[in-house]
């Protein structure tokens, strides 16, 4: 097998989020953006010893899961809405599936509470960024979203099936005005041009409409003409706000250099759970508002009873969870990094009368350390990628009994959990709340709970006592690594297999490579490589 080969077969099991594996030859193959069951034709990109990663290149049998019909015309084409051709019923298995199986080692059986379900499947998201561009090089304007597996290649969106219709009137208005006006997209190589995105926010209390319209500074465009245009449309919502923001930023990402209010006000109102929130054009808010009563939901009962308690909702965001656990606690402290978030949630805090939220701006990292109030119980809501390591070490050593961790990505919750069960905690419950239907993300709660000493014996076993195998007097680190290296494919450092050993209670010396700065931390080997050394320890008849 050499790359840019064809290689066919059945996805025997899948991965979180949708990373799929079978057999070709003698060889386990990889591939991205597949199913359980499919049998699909793919194309090596990379090879290693034992094992190949493919690009997909077509389904040839669709798995037994799929059981459902598209209903988006750009299903395909986008690169969004994955599970279309599965029920939803199938979906919520698939997930749940897939997550149970990432966490497995964290989250028992008895403890696991399944996966919940978004109210609405269709028309749920409250939010929408298009992006200008060429549906190919040198094509017309486009208006919509990234093609499936590209970067610079847009599909036009007439009719997504995830969002208000709303927002696909406003699409092709937005589209037909800058064809007709001739203005040229921003484009990412050569930086130039002038149109980027298209930001739609919608209240699903009032089906009030935010519009942005994103653009750098190399052009000079009257936009009151397009805000006319919009305003005259036959939507089922009424628009609050048509706004104009300048970024010349090089980043591919949404930001304000400076903006301008074209109509009416630069916010509207959500309501989740009873409370009023202030949504603004560059405040973080859950995209899809009636699952966000769910995942709330699911939150505050894990919580539990908050009487006379202080609460720490660390990456608060618009402060919706703190607002949530207010009226029913002594205080709640939110630190959120987006300052105008901040803003937003204390302006939200006003509107619903608590007086007792403190919101901070700043990062996790920096602020807890400037933190007065000593908490009684600890919300976390971090990012994608999860809480920095040296953050999770100053929020264990706050030594709360009971935190619990909300999660938009499990692999970095699963990353995160062992940290914090090697400083004492375990998951006391655990599920899923499937806040994005017909996309291969979820969301995942747990409530952690710190191991109580009156509940535990300790047992000294002197190294004196035990017996020294002969396997483990002679085998080498080096013989670990390629045995590792051979079996997985994994590099492994020596830090990391004397981490192993010392676990399994091997502990030959003090580690040579520790650093000479007390404060500095060593790196804390993954899940994937601990389980391929503790293999590798077993084989060597080590443990």
């Amino acid at each position: 097998m050499k790359k840019k080969d064809f290689v066919e077969g059945l996805i025997e099991k899948t991965e979180f989020p949708n990373k799929g594996t079978f057999a070709f030859e003698d060889r386990e193959i990889t591939v991205k953006g597949v199913i359980q069951g499919q049998r699909i034709a793919g194309q090596v990109t990379k090879l290693r010893k034992g094992k190949a990663v493919a690009r997909l290149v077509e389904v040839l049998e669709p798995s037994e899961m799929e059981d459902g019909i598209p209903r988006c015309p750009h299903f395909g084409a986008c690169g969004g809405c994955f599970y279309q051709t599965v029920s939803y019923e199938n979906q919520l298995r698939i997930k749940e599936g897939q997550v149970r199986e990432l966490l497995k080692d964290y989250i028992s059986d008895e403890t696991w509470e399944g996966i919940k379900g978004s109210p609405k499947w269709w028309e749920y998201r409250n939010k929408m960024e298009f992006s200008f561009g060429d549906e190919v090089k040198g094509g017309p304007l486009a208006l919509g979203m990234h093609k499936k597996n590209t970067f610079h290649d847009i599909v036009n969106i007439t009719d997504c099936k995830i969002v208000d219709n709303d927002y696909n009137l406003l699409v092709s208005c937005v589209l037909n005005y800058f064809s007709e006006s001739g203005c040229d997209f921003y484009h990412k190589m050569s930086h130039e041009g002038y149109l980027r995105h298209l930001v739609i926010r919608r209240s699903e209390a009032n089906g009030d409409l935010l519009i942005n319209i994103v653009t750098t500074s190399q052009a000079d465009v009257d936009m009151k003409p397009l805000a006319e245009e919009m305003l005259s449309l036959p939507l089922s919502g009424s628009i609050r706000g048509i706004l104009h923001t300048v970024n010349d930023s090089l980043a591919d990402v949404v930001q304000a250099d400076r903006m301008e209010t074209i109509y009416g006000e630069d916010f509207f109102y959500e309501e989740i759970l009873g409370l009023k929130f202030k949504i603004s054009p560059f405040s973080f808010f859950q995209t899809n508002s009636l699952g966000a009563e769910v995942l709330y939901e699911t939150a505050r009962e894990y919580v539990g009873e908050t009487k006379d308690k202080v609460i720490f909702d660390l990456y608060s965001g618009t402060g919706t969870i703190a607002q949530m656990l207010a009226p029913v606690a002594k205080k709640v402290v939110g630190v959120e990094i987006v300052g105008e978030a901040v803003e937003a949630a204390r302006e939200n805090a006003g509107l619903n009368g608590l007086d007792n939220c403190e919101f901070i701006a700043g990062d996790v990292l920096k602020v807890i350390d400037e933190l007065e109030d000593k908490p009684d119980f600890i919300v976390l809501d971090p990012p994608r990628d999860g809480i920095h390591p040296k953050a999770i070490q100053k929020i264990i050593d706050f030594g709360v009994e009971k935190m619990v961790y909300i999660s938009c990505k499990p692999t970095s919750l699963a990353r995160d959990l062992e940290i914090f069960r090697e400083a004492g905690y375990e998951v006391e419950r655990g599920g899923c709340v499937d806040m994005f239907p017909s996309t291969v993300h979820v969301e995942v709660v747990c409530l952690l709970s710190k191991l109580k000493s009156d509940k535990h014996i300790e047992v000294e076993v002197k190294m004196d006592e035990l017996d020294l195998t002969v396997a483990e007097s002679k085998v080498t680190y080096n013989q670990i690594k390629e045995y590792v290296l051979e079996k997985t494919g994994l590099k492994i450092s020596n830090l990391y297999i004397a981490q192993v050993k010392q676990k399994c209670g091997i502990i030959e010396r003090e580690n040579y490579n520790k650093p000479k700065n007390e404060e500095v931390k060593p790196p804390i080997c993954p899940l994937e490589k601990e389980k391929a050394i503790m293999a590798a320890l077993k084989y060597f008849k080590m443990i």
